[in-house]
């Protein structure tokens, strides 16, 4: 079987918060144990060496954060000295699991999946240890291809099928919640996915000795069918462990925006946009993001919580969790960028700012252009300001200056007859105007 991957950027980072305790006693902390197969399981799990997987599907060119659970708990077991086995799912990519969705997939075609399982790969490789140094625990990257590509249909009913009855299949949760909708229903292809997956399971046991797989709660039908599996063909245990899932304060979906998903690759979400994001994390949940998403220990997390408590204001443990998740993800480079960046948004550090960092701050504001001579000839603030938006009137524009409410590049302006001009351009394109502390407009010359 063929193994992706080698060393990772980073990966290798020695994390030892856990030995407060045991291994399952950092689990239980973070709030991790959502349901076991086995009772037995967390103390085997502090007790000895076990290989466990969690599966990725490459729906997209990218992870989103809505992945950063598993990965980071797939990094937890390596650290703790369990050994990895990432699995792209580039076979069960191709078919879609009905778990968690309420309508049938998009079926991808082999050139769409080739591309997101190139995107996704590094990412997962940020992650864990590939590197000869990790011993008995390092990491495995595969791609269940290689062995359900070559799986013959005849082969397939006769070995894993025949395990299985339809009553068995329908009860699972992922199963009857598409049946209670007969407008949608789930179409065969996606029903075989739980076979599928359980496939991966028993492969991966008799290939790798992985006898632990690890998913969100949403995974519990599909990773019971594996343990089955295994015990039945291979007449072995096997366990599972799922997580809870991750949600907003509201109770919406984590990782989705008004503006769509945040995304772990740097080009489809940038650093700043995923450090503003975890930035606006709500109190009532910052403390379970910290708990998921970091390394922090348990003390540094107790006392966030303390702040978050008795200091909410001073919005510690959001960018703490930021922070982290940012470096996580990126590097610490980018969380100085990122943290830089928004101090700028309120301040005159603005023109320190790369062109590529201004225009990601300012993406969200309005902005209009303005032809390079208007400058050249001297912009009166009190037109700009109302041209952009800002004001409704040059009585009110005025009015606003004198009351020290208008910003040129984040510095207050208070002459009425203050006249913009070529000076004022940032990377000689913009000019950042201000209203107040939150009414943005980007000038950008034609």
């Amino acid at each position: 079987m063929a193994t992706i991957g080698g060393a990772p950027g980073g990966a290798a980072v020695v994390w030892q918060s856990w030995r407060v305790g045991s291994f399952s006693d950092d689990l239980r902390f973070r709030g991790l144990v959502h349901q076991v197969t086995d009772d037995g399981l967390l103390a085997l799990l502090d007790g000895q060496p076990l290989t466990a997987y969690i599966g990725f599907d490459p729906s997209a060119p990218s992870l989103h954060v809505g992945s950063l659970l598993q990965l980071c708990t797939l990094r937890r077991l390596q650290v703790a000295g369990h050994r990895p086995i990432a699995v792209a799912g580039g076979a069960t990519g191709m078919i879609g699991d009905p778990g968690g969705k309420s309508d049938e997939r998009n079926l991808l075609s082999n050139e769409e999946l080739a591309a997101n399982l190139e995107g996704v790969r590094p990412q997962l490789e940020r992650f864990f240890d590939f590197s000869e140094g990790a011993g008995r625990a390092r990491a495995l990257l595969l791609d269940n291809r290689d062995w359900l590509g070559s799986l013959g249909v005849v082969e397939f009913l006769r070995d894993v099928g025949k395990h299985f009855t339809v009553n068995q299949m329908v009860a699972k949760e992922s199963v009857k919640t598409r049946f209670s909708r007969p407008d949608q229903g789930i179409s065969y292809t996606e029903f075989s996915y739980m076979l599928l997956q359980a496939y991966d399971f028993y492969r991966l046991h008799e290939d790798h000795g992985c006898r632990l797989q690890v998913g969100g709660s949403d995974q519990w039908g599909n990773i019971t069918t594996g343990v089955e599996l295994i015990r039945k063909v291979a007449r072995a245990e096997a366990f599972g462990l799922t997580t809870p899932l991750v949600t907003k304060a509201d109770g919406t979906k984590f990782g989705k925006t008004e503006s769509g998903t945040v995304w772990l690759d740097a080009q489809m979400t940038s650093p700043y946009r995923l450090y503003q994001f975890l930035l606006q994390s709500e109190d009532a949940v910052v403390g379970s993001y910290l708990r998921f998403f970091t390394f922090l220990s348990h003390d540094e997390i107790s006392a966030l919580d303390e702040q978050t408590a008795s200091h909410p204001e001073r919005r510690a443990a959001p960018r703490a969790l930021a922070a982290a998740v940012v470096e996580l993800v990126h590097g610490a480079d980018e969380v100085l960028r990122a943290e830089r960046a928004s101090a700028a948004l309120f301040g005159e550090e603005i023109d320190s700012l790369d062109e590529h960092t201004l225009l990601d701050v300012f993406d969200d504001a309005p902005s209009s252009e303005v032809a390079r001579g208007a400058l050249v000839d001297g912009l009166p603030l009190v037109e700009a300001l109302v041209d952009a938006g800002l004001v409704s009137s040059r009585s009110e524009a005025r009015r606003t200056i004198v009351q020290g409410g208008a910003y040129v590049n984040n510095r207050r302006e208070g002459d009425e007859g203050r006249v913009l001009g070529v000076k004022d351009l940032l990377h000689d394109r913009y000019v950042v105007l201000r209203r107040g502390r939150r009414d943005y407009h980007l000038l950008r010359v034609g």
